[in-house]
C-alpha cells in the first residue's frame, strides 16, 4: 500500500500534533490530508476518501465519537478504518469508540513507532479485505458473462449464416430477399451488442498499467482513419504535455471507441464534418475532450443517452456510451457533455492521475 502512496487524514486540533504526524508520515512516504476539527474532516474525507484516518476525539464543533459515528453509517466511507487518537485511557472511552466503529485506539502521549504499525497493520488488511472482493467479484461476473456470452452466440451466428445463405441461393428480384438481409443485419447488431457486454467483462478484469494518454488516443484515431476518409471528416486535435497515469489501457481504448463512433455517427448528415480531439491535465486528472460538428443534443435527452439501449434520431440502439461511462465512473472518474443542436456536441471525459 505504501509504493501506491496511501492517503492519510490526520485528525486534531492540536497543531503541534498534526505537525508532527505530517511530517513523520510523509517521510515514511504517505500523503496527507490536515483537518482541526470534526466538520472539516467530514469536508475533507468526502472530497478526497482517504485511505485510513487518524482521528482525535476531543475536538470543538464536532468531536471524533461523532464524526467516526457518522463515516461508519455511509456507505461510501464505512470501510475507510479509523485511529481514534486521545488522551483519554479510561477503559469506557476506549470501548465506546470501538463499539461505534473504530478500528483502533490509541492513547496520547504517543509513541509513534507503534502508531505507525497500526497504521500499516490496518492498511495492510484494508487491502486484503477489498483484494477479496474484487476478487469474489469478478469471478462471479466472470462466469456469468461467459456463460451468456456462449448461449447467445451459438443462436446468433445460426441465424445469420443460415439466412445468408438462403439470400445466395435466391434470384434477384425475389421479394424474400429483402425479409433475409434484414435478418442478417439484426443479426449482426446483436453481435455488436455481445461485443458491448463482453467489454463489460473486461472491466472486471482489467489491471492498472503506466499509460501514455496521447499516443492511446493516437492508436485509436488510427482505427477510424479509413472510415474519416470515407465519410470526409477531417480530423483536429490538441494534444498538451500530459504526465502518464494508472490505468487498464484496454479500457482507455473502449471508452475513446465508443466515444469517438458516435461523435462520427452524429456526423452522418452534416454539412461540415469535423472532428476535435484533445487532451491535458487538469488539476490531478487528465482531461480528454472528443467534439462532433454534427446534429447535438436536445438537453431533455442529454442525460438519457447513457442509458442502456437508448434510441434517438442521433444514436441507434446500443451499449456503448453506458460501458464508456461505466468504465470511467470505475477509475473514480466523470464524463460531462456539451451540446447545442444543430451545431455539435463535446464530450469531456476526466480521469484522476492517482487512478483507483
Amino acid at each position: 500500500m505504501n509504493e501506491q502512496k496511501a492517503t492519510v487524514l490526520i485528525v486534531d486540533d492540536n497543531i503541534d500534533t498534526v505537525e508532527l504526524l505530517r511530517k513523520r508520515l510523509r517521510a515514511e512516504g504517505y500523503n496527507t490530508i490536515e483537518a482541526y476539527d470534526g466538520e472539516e474532516a467530514l469536508m475533507k474525507i468526502h472530497d478526497s476518501y482517504p485511505d485510513i484516518i487518524i482521528l482525535d476525539v476531543m475536538m470543538p464543533k464536532m468531536d471524533g465519537y461523532e464524526v467516526c459515528e457518522r463515516l461508519k453509517r455511509e456507505e461510501k466511507t464505512k470501510f475507510i478504518p479509523v485511529i481514534m487518537l486521545t488522551a483519554k485511557s479510561d477503559v469506557e472511552s476506549r470501548v465506546k469508540g470501538l463499539d461505534i466503529g473504530a478500528d483502533d485506539y490509541v492513547p496520547k502521549p504517543f509513541d509513534y513507532r507503534e502508531l505507525s504499525a497500526r497504521i500499516r497493520s490496518l492498511l495492510m488488511r484494508k487491502e486484503t479485505a477489498e483484494r477479496a472482493i474484487e476478487e469474489e467479484k469478478t469471478e462471479s461476473v466472470r462466469k456469468l458473462i461467459d456463460s451468456l456470452s456462449h448461449e447467445i452466440r451459438n443462436p446468433i451466428v445460426s441465424i445469420a449464416g443460415f439466412a445468408k445463405k438462403v439470400y445466395d441461393n435466391l434470384p434477384s428480384g425475389d421479394p424474400n430477399k429483402p425479409y433475409l438481409m434484414t435478418i442478417v443485419q439484426e443479426a449482426e447488431r446483436l453481435e455488436r451488442l455481445l461485443r458491448d457486454i463482453l467489454n463489460l467483462k473486461m472491466i472486471a478484469i482489467g489491471y492498472l498499467e503506466n499509460v501514455e494518454p496521447k499516443k492511446v488516443i493516437e492508436e485509436v484515431l488510427e482505427e477510424f482513419e479509413r472510415e474519416m476518409e470515407e465519410r470526409e471528416i477531417s480530423l483536429e486535435t490538441d494534444f498538451h504535455e500530459t504526465p502518464n497515469f494508472y490505468i487498464d489501457r484496454e479500457h482507455l481504448k473502449i471508452v475513446l471507441r465508443n466515444i469517438i463512433k458516435n461523435a462520427i455517427e452524429a456526423m452522418a448528415k452534416a454539412e461540415q464534418k469535423i472532428l476535435k480531439v484533445s487532451v491535458q491535465k487538469v488539476e490531478d486528472a487528465v482531461e480528454i475532450k472528443i467534439s462532433d460538428s454534427g446534429r447535438g443534443i436536445p438537453k431533455e435527452l442529454i442525460k438519457r443517452i447513457f442509458d442502456p439501449f437508448f434510441t434517438s434520431k442521433i444514436y441507434g440502439p446500443g451499449l456503448g456510451l453506458t460501458v464508456a461511462l461505466t468504465i470511467v465512473q470505475y477509475y473514480r472518474g466523470f464524463i460531462s457533455i456539451e451540446s447545442e443542436p444543430g451545431k455539435g456536441s463535446t464530450f469531456i471525459i476526466r480521469l484522476p492521475l492517482r487512478g483507483r
